[in-house]
């Protein structure tokens, strides 16, 4: 007998199984995904109510369905492999998990107990393993510019006849970076509906995860079903994606969404997938003559980030998850679970994730990412708060965004330089008050840069910095020390 595995992250309406004629369905709440850190209601929720609406529509199409609760220990996928074997069933089928650790359990574990395992390729992105191989496979550095401007051909997405980039160049982030003004109008986030499933998820919740963080009502529900995700993209196209590109690297201390897409929650977990997003938006987009920085920056996201950063998991993540450049060994103190920690962007941050297990890729990276980095806490630390936290966090996403893109604690397997910066940069691009906070964060980032010497020195642009503190007074070089020193007691 033949048995497929569906996990929380593969709820495709098209999904590659169906055409392999495998008739009987597990689908788990893998531990993976519901225990293994605390994780944010809203995520559990997401996950209980997308899995049974999942598990319904498994059963409108006439398949066998085996429904196991995070509660049950058939949810583990390395029991459930020894229940298969030890019941008749001879073959495992299973789409892409896109998570090392599954991957490893279920070839492992198959050969082990002599079951037979085919792995589909995953339409939760539009590259398969063996189309990253082109970019990816021998190399020990990648470049996200190399490898989106290949997307961009391969795809022939937004290109002249000639092959060339339409508006003359491959990448418009640098009119992405815009403060949006004083008494903009931004549309609130088109919430889901209140459905059955959504409610039977929230009773769940707080029947067995009610000591998890976060806040879980019926304010904020994210889509759990095809029609809503779609809807959602709908109303992001109608609402916010002409605003999307000037600010898309803009922050509002009040406000969490912004003129994103909000997209990731519904895309991570396979009811909407990157092929249908980038169809839709590309027809939107020419109707509408939306305009081109808008266009190409969401589009980038997608070919672009999403699918590098994919790529770099598969080829690299090993090493990343087991890096520390910096040799950071603070630990996390507990205030970035509560958002007490004194300083203003930080909390305001915190305060709103714990809302709405959401913040926009600037507050992870330039905020969250850049504070922590400069407080030196432990990346693994860093790694389980973004886990714990991110209703669109998972392995493949946080691996490369962490350890990579956000620390530099892989010394650069991804990115040219870590992200780091002073009050200034924050102020510049958001509403934040100014206030004590800012010389704390000051004192960490000269402190940052100055234990760091040997590196900053080797790069032009971080050696200017240097040169700045340089030229300080010794009263201003000991308060910068003394603020930063009493910051770590």
């Amino acid at each position: 007998m033949q048995a497929t595995i569906i996990l929380p992250n593969q709820l495709f309406e098209h999904n590659p199984v169906f055409d392999t004629g495998v008739t009987h369905y597990f689908l788990v709440e893998e531990p993976l995904f519901f225990s293994q850190f605390p994780f944010h209601k809203r995520k559990i929720a997401l996950h209980r109510a997308s899995m049974q609406f999942y598990k319904d529509f498994l059963l409108s199409k006439a398949y066998h369905v085996t429904y196991y609760n995070a509660q049950e220990p058939l949810s583990d996928i390395r029991n459930l492999i020894v229940f298969l074997a030890n019941h008749g069933y001879s073959h495992i089928v299973v789409a892409d998990p896109v998570d090392n650790y599954i991957e490893r359990r279920l070839t492992q574990l198959c050969d082990k107990h002599n079951l037979s395992l085919t792995i589909l390729d995953t339409p939760l992105f539009i590259n398969s393993k063996a189309d990253l191989d082109l970019y990816f496979k021998g190399k020990t550095k990648y470049f996200q510019t190399d490898f989106y401007i290949q997307q961009r051909k391969k795809l022939g997405i937004l290109l002249n006849n000639n092959q060339k980039p339409q508006g003359g160049k491959w990448s418009f982030d640098t009119d992405n970076r815009k403060k949006i003004p004083k008494g903009t109008y931004i549309h609130n986030y088109a919430s889901s509906e209140n459905d059955l499933y959504y409610r039977e998820a929230c009773s769940y919740v707080e029947k067995y995860f009610s000591g998890n963080y976060g806040v879980l009502d019926d304010s904020l529900i994210f889509p759990h079903n095809f029609v809503q995700a779609a809807a959602s993209l709908d109303d992001f196209l109608e609402k916010s994606f002409e605003f999307f590109g000037p600010y898309e690297d803009a922050l509002i201390a009040e406000k969490s969404f912004l003129f994103h897409s909000v997209l990731t929650p519904a895309l991570n977990i396979g009811l909407i997938t990157p092929a249908y997003v980038i169809e839709r938006t590309l027809q939107w987009a020419t109707m509408k003559e939306i305009a081109l920085a808008s266009l190409e920056g969401f589009i980038r996201q997608l070919i672009g980030w999403r699918e590098f950063i994919r790529g770099v998991y598969v080829h690299a993540g090993t090493r990343q998850r087991n890096s520390n450049f910096w040799q950071s060994n603070r630990p996390l103190p507990q205030t970035f679970w509560t958002g007490n920690t004194g300083i203003f962007p930080v909390d305001v941050t915190i305060a709103k994730l714990l809302s709405t297990a959401y913040s926009n890729h600037i507050e992870r990276l330039m905020v969250m990412s850049n504070f922590m980095l400069l407080s030196h806490i432990a990346p693994k630390a860093i790694y389980e708060w973004f886990m714990t936290l991110y209703i669109d966090a998972y392995d493949w996403v946080m691996v490369p965004n962490v350890f990579g893109m956000s620390l530099f604690a892989d010394g650069g397997i991804m990115s040219t330089k870590p992200y780091i910066s002073s009050s200034n940069y924050l102020m510049k691009m958001s509403n934040y008050p100014k206030g004590d906070w800012q010389e704390k964060w000051d004192a960490l980032f000269w402190y940052f840069m100055t234990e760091k010497r040997s590196y900053f020195e080797k790069n032009i642009r971080s050696n200017m910095l240097l040169k700045v503190y340089d030229k300080f007074s010794a009263e201003k070089k000991a308060i910068i020390q003394e603020v930063a020193q009493d910051f770590f007691c």
